[in-house]
C-alpha cells in the first residue's frame, strides 16, 4: 500500500468515491447514482453519496441483481488495479447469494414462437423433462 493512495484515518472520504476506488462501480457517477437511488445502505438505511466512510463499517451495495456486503478495511482515495484493491475491503457476501446470481445466467431460457398458443400436453411433458434435474445439484 503506497502512502499517496492510502488515506489517514482522520481524513474524510465520500462513499461514492470509495466505491469507485475499490472498483465496485465502473465510474464515480454510477456510484453516485446508486447512492442517490438508495442502492447503497449502511445498517439497512440508504446513505447519501457524500457520506463519510469509516473503517470497520459494513455496507450493502445492490448492483443489478447482485447484492454485495462489504466491510471497509482501509480507506482508498485513488483507483488502483483490481488485485491491489482487495486489501482495502472484505467481501462478506454469502456464497449462496453469489451462486444464485450466477445460476440465473446459466439456466436455460425456454422460448416459444409468438402466436404458437398454449403448449399441448405432449409439449408440456417435453418441457418438464428438459427442466427436470437442471436446478438440482449433484
Amino acid at each position: 500500500m503506497s502512502h499517496r493512495n492510502v488515506m489517514a484515518d482522520k481524513e474524510k472520504l465520500r462513499i461514492d468515491k470509495y466505491l469507485w476506488a475499490i472498483r465496485a462501480f465502473k465510474t464515480r457517477s454510477l456510484a453516485t447514482e446508486a447512492c442517490k437511488a438508495g442502492r447503497v445502505k449502511l445498517g439497512g438505511q440508504a446513505i447519501k453519496p457524500a457520506y463519510a466512510v469509516k473503517i470497520g463499517e459494513i455496507y450493502t451495495v445492490q448492483k443489478g441483481g447482485l447484492k454485495k456486503t462489504i466491510r471497509v478495511v482501509a480507506l482508498l482515495e485513488k483507483r488502483m488495479d483490481a488485485k491491489s484493491v482487495v486489501a482495502y475491503y472484505e467481501d462478506l457476501t454469502p456464497p449462496e447469494e453469489t451462486q444464485a446470481f450466477k445460476s440465473a445466467f446459466l439456466s436455460p431460457m425456454l422460448a416459444r414462437d409468438r402466436g404458437a398458443g398454449r403448449p399441448t400436453k405432449k409439449d408440456r411433458r417435453e418441457i418438464d423433462e428438459l427442466k427436470e434435474g437442471w436446478f438440482e445439484e449433484d
